[in-house]
């Protein structure tokens, strides 16, 4: 019987090993965005554009960049906040010319990470003429 229990013992460690693995890579998540002036909230109207990546890795670090077209930018964050809602910034991005980045070693919290998950975090730039935003993008896992 001990045999019998060691030869299993290996096959379940494996396995414990395997779904370990495969649960931190169901964490890391890229997410393309799109910015408009439609998605603000008020809705803006403006010829302005934005796109980029994110990416949410196994351990909460955020990366990713946005750059926009047709707008002088002020600022650009990461507010918590679901579609159709305004909400607090959560991660001020830093600005090289149009291209606004995530600083490195940003981490989410618990609370962050799950509001993520539930698609409540968003990225907008801040122009002189719109203050609140110009343009906007949901991160949706």
């Amino acid at each position: 019987m001990k045999q019998h229990s060691l030869s299993r013992a290996p096959r379940m460690l494996m396995t414990a090993l395997a779904l370990a693995a495969l649960s931190s890579a169901a964490l890391a998540v890229d997410v393309p965005v799109s910015l408009t002036g439609e998605q603000e909230v008020p809705p803006v109207k403006t010829s302005a554009t934005g796109s980029g990546m994110f990416a949410v890795a196994a351990d909460n670090t955020i990366a990713g960049s946005i750059s926009t077209k047709g707008v002088t930018g002020t600022a650009a964050h990461i507010h918590e906040g679901a579609a159709g809602k305004n909400g607090p910034v959560i991660i001020p991005l830093t600005k090289s010319g149009d291209t606004y980045t995530v600083p490195a070693g940003t981490k989410l919290s618990a609370t962050q990470l799950n509001e993520f998950k539930a698609g409540n975090l968003y990225v907008n730039v801040h122009s002189d003429a719109n203050k609140g935003g110009e343009i906007r993008a949901q991160l949706k896992p």
